[in-house]
């Protein structure tokens, strides 16, 4: 009696502790390639690169857009540019190799498997990192992929994107750009002072929510948390001990040297200004 061969549909399995970190700089670079986009484009996809640690972490630290064209069933990659550019950046630094790609919009789009499949063969298990240029809500939509094979049998017959956990961490001056990178409008980018003013308001409010989690914990409306605990006795070990009247110098004279270099710039400025009419002027007599 023969056997009837059985096939199986099922998913591929895929690394479930993979994590991605994406550096601002990666988001900044993105964002310039979307605003510098030909006008027929509605997107931009690129090359992300970084490293990978020994627990899965996929650190994103660099990345380059890629010239493509795509229609409703189709995607054309500049192959070449994108192995010229990638070998550029080998030269530059070659600690930082191919991590995945990335895309602007919102969410997985159609061509996605196609390119996907594309960066599968350039790196095992590639992360797909989408970016909405749009600012369409606080954190931009900033999302993580990785793909699972759907098989029946030795075919593979689509492939599901799987959202990871994506880290964004920023430093104070880095956040202070991202938040003018998400306004749809600016009038001007704040200079020093307003800039420290922001940041000693912002310093203000963490301040008084760490009071509030203390008087809490001690008025035992709260349970203490000892991870809590430790990063607030590190914040403290971390700051000097100096009395009041040194720190009144200390931030005085900061402020009186940031208004000395803005005086210092607007005199250049006048006196490139002044030079330029005089060299006009005389090219004209």
């Amino acid at each position: 009696m023969a056997q009837t061969k059985v096939e199986i549909l099922q998913f591929a399995s895929s690394a479930t502790s993979v994590n991605a970190r994406v550096h601002p700089v990666v988001l900044f670079n993105i964002c310039d390639c979307y605003v510098r986009r030909p006008d027929q484009s509605d997107r931009v996809i690129g090359t992300l690169l970084g490293s990978v640690s020994s627990d899965g972490t996929v650190e994103i630290q660099n990345s380059y857009a890629v010239p493509h064209s795509e229609s409703s069933d189709q995607v054309a990659l500049d192959i070449e540019y994108h192995q010229n550019m990638y070998l550029s950046h080998q030269k530059v630094n070659p600690k930082e190799v191919i991590v995945g790609w990335y895309s602007t919009g919102l969410g997985v789009s159609g061509g996605s498997a196609l390119i996907h499949e594309f960066y599968s063969r350039e790196v095992t298990n590639p992360v797909h990192l989408t970016v909405d240029t749009g600012f369409t809500n606080a954190d931009a939509g900033i999302k993580a992929y990785v793909s699972v094979n759907l098989s029946l049998g030795e075919r593979t017959l689509a492939a599901q994107f799987n959202e990871i956990p994506l880290d964004l961490r920023m430093a104070e001056a880095e956040r202070v750009g991202f938040d003018l990178l998400k306004m749809i409008k600016v009038e001007k980018i704040p200079n020093d002072l307003e800039a420290m003013e922001s940041s000693i308001a912002r310093l203000n409010v963490l301040i008084d929510d760490v009071y509030s989690y203390v008087n809490a914990v001690v008025e035992g409306e709260i349970a203490p948390d000892n991870n809590i605990g430790r990063s607030i006795a590190d914040a403290l070990a971390a700051v000097p001990v100096i009395s009041a009247p040194a720190f009144d110098k200390l931030f005085n004279d900061r402020l009186q040297d940031n208004a000395l270099l803005v005086y210092l710039s607007s005199m250049a400025r006048t006196q490139l200004s002044i030079a330029e009419r005089l060299n006009t002027a005389a090219q004209v007599l």
